[in-house]
């Protein structure tokens, strides 16, 4: 380090003062003590990850996106086992392979780990502890872009003549008017009700809060729910068994499948009433604009995605504006 020092301020002499060459050595102490001290504290993988999902938790992300992001950030740190600095496009490209090909997993799940993977090392490289992501070179995985289906009207009427319990209805009822998301809706307090306007407050990704609304339909059947309730929780669906806790995201996912399995319903989960209630909104007549509000997206783009455009709504405006 001293020897680092006199040679700076040798070839300075000439162009400072003796008050100048001073303060550069000061400085220059000063900052060669603090590389020796960050070197002698070295950081493990682990360690930048623990701060990265700190960061993340922060910024508002759900608990299912940190364990999500812990999940895959994790299994990577373990395979390569190099520090983070020295990680390469070629070791994360090997990687993404192997882990591809030893699970058998589709494009849009190793795109998914990707852009995981991703946030992470932009992270490191935005609070300067690596230089560049090793990953940026690393592009978007191509999918095979699908057309996903949506309720018809009478699927959604078998199920609700399919339910055995006023729960049960009350929840399809409220996803497929709202076009919640099932986190929303599992996170709903009995207050945040609205009956007289039929509207109630849900706190969507980033703990952001947004009003939404639900048809009289939903309403009775809310109410009926809550008036055979004899619990005293503050959730607006609880378990059918005692002690009848708050309900969790897999409770209404398990539910609903199992009605599908019932009813021969193909592929019963929460997301598909959110879409279902986006298409049939655009099919109405609602502008995109206020689709997206209610969904509560910040792009218009994701809103697009949602509402797929029925084939028959297609055939009709063919035939009115082309034949």
């Amino acid at each position: 380090m001293q020897k680092d020092i006199y040679a700076i301020l040798e070839e300075m002499s000439d162009y400072l003062n003796p008050s100048q060459m001073k303060r550069l050595q000061e400085v220059l102490i000063r900052k060669y003590e603090d590389e020796e001290q960050i070197q002698g504290k070295e950081i493990s993988n682990f360690e930048y990850l623990n701060m990265f999902i700190s960061a993340k938790h922060i910024e508002g992300c759900s608990d299912r996106t940190l364990i999500y992001y812990r999940t895959t950030i994790r299994s990577m740190l373990l395979k390569v086992n190099v520090p983070v600095q020295k990680i390469t496009t070629d070791m994360l490209r090997e990687y993404i392979g192997n882990y591809q090909n030893n699970n058998h997993c589709g494009n849009a799940t190793i795109d998914n780990i990707r852009r995981n993977l991703s946030s992470f090392f932009s992270w490191l490289e935005n609070e300067d502890y690596i230089i560049k992501s090793p990953i940026r070179r690393i592009h978007k995985v191509r999918t095979c872009v699908t057309v996903k289906t949506t309720f018809t009207d009478e699927n959604i009427e078998v199920m609700r003549d399919g339910c055995r319990k006023i729960r049960d209805l009350a929840i399809i009822d409220i996803l497929y008017s709202t076009g919640m998301r099932v986190g929303e809706l599992v996170n709903l307090n009995i207050d945040d009700i609205d009956f007289i306007e039929r509207q109630c407050i849900v706190r969507g990704k980033g703990n952001k809060e947004r009003q939404v609304y639900f048809d009289a339909r939903t309403k009775l059947h809310l109410q009926k729910y809550l008036d055979g309730r004899t619990d005293n929780n503050q959730a607006l669906f609880v378990t059918l068994d005692s002690p009848h806790e708050r309900i969790r995201i897999s409770g209404v996912e398990i539910r609903l499948r199992e009605l599908g399995h019932q009813l021969n319903i193909d592929r019963v989960h929460p997301h598909k009433f959110r879409r279902s209630m986006a298409t049939r909104a655009i099919d109405k007549g609602m502008p995109i604009e206020q689709v997206q509000k209610l969904l509560g997206h910040q792009q218009i783009d994701t809103t697009m995605h949602y509402a797929m455009v029925s084939q028959n709504n297609v055939k009709i405006s063919h035939r009115r504006y082309i034949a």
